[in-house]
């Protein structure tokens, strides 16, 4: 049965420009600056660039410094229990300055807050917070931070329905040559160990049009790459009812003019299709990477951590993936210490990532979320367990990263030129289209710019090498 998009009202969105308004008719005179703390995944950090977005039109400065910041907002996440702890320890830091300078707005916001004894706690544990507000009412962010400025008392509206779809708000991205675009929201798979569809709600894909428009307009601001968000994005409209899915969209932003690389995150094994699998062979701008999460490699594992398919199935997919698409790199994120995990089914895992050969890995140790259905299991792997699997793990994914890396020495490919080098502010850096990281001398009238380089020097996390000239 086709579900329609349920979009906020273009009154409402009228609405929070009026609020705007006023906040900028206050602050026009004041120089007021905003530092914006992110926890968690890429859609976090888009959230973020809306948050700014809305408060640079109400006039807002932004600042790196927080200690010169006259309104700071944590953006939360509550997908592991250290992102949760790190919030309540730089909050409770702030409480000597709010008492120095009560005119400074705290605001907590985000996954977290989708949880309502989280909400209640940050209330009751911090008073001096001014403002807290969950993921699905994002877009009313300006009227919300009027009231907290008007208001001797912390503003709390967190609202327990899913979020309908918010087009249009302003959004203040990183500058750079690369930017996100969210194309759906919330999830449908319900993982044992994951909050996620808890705080964000059931899938909602946003229409193809306005997808289409928001990186057409990319493409005509100068950004070259876009990485589409979504907690499974290759569920993209499934939930619409429709037979426009994900492999349709990209082929559709394939053939937008000014971008040049396509991207996506994250993808559930149970969701990767043949259509899209021959899209990503077809589709030139698309790069040759897939983060495909195995999270684990037995059966039994996967079996209670509810994945929905196999080690069997898994290892046929990245068969299928590699015939289309020989050079793909493979990325994948792997869960160690799940209740119950045994030895056996921990050799399973380090079989796996043997088999596959992944360029990388995001490793983590399991940790409960309270409201999940594994944080309800008895048989919790001892903490000392989970640390000594976790380094073997991550060694041998080291080991196969470095060796993968070395294949590539002496080799020329195309790099994307992001801008300075981190490390070396000497170097430009960017990165191949299977997505490795290159640091390499050269002009910074570079940036943004395609360029062959030729790779000189392999390390496990990244490589170095040197501009091609055309006289090579």
């Amino acid at each position: 049965m086709e579900r329609k998009q349920v979009l906020v009202s273009p009154e409402e969105l009228e609405k929070q420009k009026h609020y705007i308004n006023i906040l900028k008719q206050r602050v026009s005179d004041l120089n007021l600056k905003y530092h914006i703390i992110t926890y968690g995944c890429q859609m976090n950090v888009h959230d973020s660039e809306k948050l700014a977005g809305m408060l640079y039109e109400a006039g807002y400065q932004e600042t790196d410094n927080e200690h010169e910041a006259d309104l700071i907002l944590f953006n939360t996440c509550c997908v592991r229990e250290n992102a949760e702890l790190r919030v309540y320890g730089n909050v409770g830091a702030l409480k000597s300055r709010k008492q120095a300078n009560p005119n400074m707005i705290i605001g907590v916001c985000g996954c977290m807050m989708q949880q309502k004894e989280v909400a209640d706690y940050i209330a009751s544990r911090f008073p001096f917070v001014d403002l807290i507000f969950g993921t699905h009412n994002l877009h009313r962010f300006p009227q919300l931070l009027l009231q907290a400025i008007d208001s001797n008392n912390t503003v709390v509206e967190v609202l327990d329905e899913q979020g309908s779809i918010v087009e249009h708000v302003p959004t203040k991205r990183a500058e750079g040559v690369s930017a996100w675009t969210t194309i759906m929201y919330g999830c449908n798979n319900f993982c044992s160990y994951c909050i996620v569809p808890y705080v964000r709600g059931r899938e909602r894909s946003r229409r193809p049009e306005d997808i289409l428009d928001e990186i057409r307009e990319l493409g005509q601001k100068g950004y070259k790459e876009i990485t589409l968000l979504g907690q499974n994005v290759n569920s993209y409209g499934k939930d619409t009812g429709n037979d426009y899915l994900f492999h349709d969209l990209l082929r559709d932003i394939d053939k937008l003019p000014g971008i040049e690389r396509i991207r996506f995150m994250t993808s559930h094994p149970k969701d990767l299709s043949t259509g899209l699998i021959e899209a990503m062979a077809d589709c030139d701008k698309v790069c040759e990477h897939l983060h495909l999460p195995i999270q684990a490699g037995s059966n039994r594992i996967l079996k209670a951590m509810n994945r929905k398919y196999t080690r069997e199935d898994y290892l046929r997919l990245v068969d299928r993936v590699r015939t289309a698409i020989p050079d793909i790199a493979l990325t994948t994120d792997i869960i160690v210490g799940f209740p119950g995990e045994t030895e056996k089914d921990f050799l399973d895992t380090l079989d796996i990532v043997k088999q596959v050969g992944y360029d990388s890995a995001f490793t983590f140790i399991y940790s409960p979320r309270t409201g999940t259905p594994a944080a309800r299991l008895q048989d919790q792997t001892d903490s000392e367990v989970k640390k000594e699997r976790l380094a073997r793990l991550i060694e041998l994914q080291n080991r196969i990263s470095k060796d993968k890396n070395l294949k590539l020495l002496n080799s020329v490919t195309e790099i994307l030129v992001e801008g300075p080098s981190k490390n070396n502010s000497e170097m430009l850096t960017g990165r191949t289209r299977t997505n490795k990281i290159v640091n390499f001398t050269g002009s910074k009238d570079l940036i943004g710019e395609l360029v062959q380089v030729r790779i000189r020097e392999a390390k496990s996390w990244s490589l170095e090498g040197e501009v091609v000239t055309q006289d090579e």
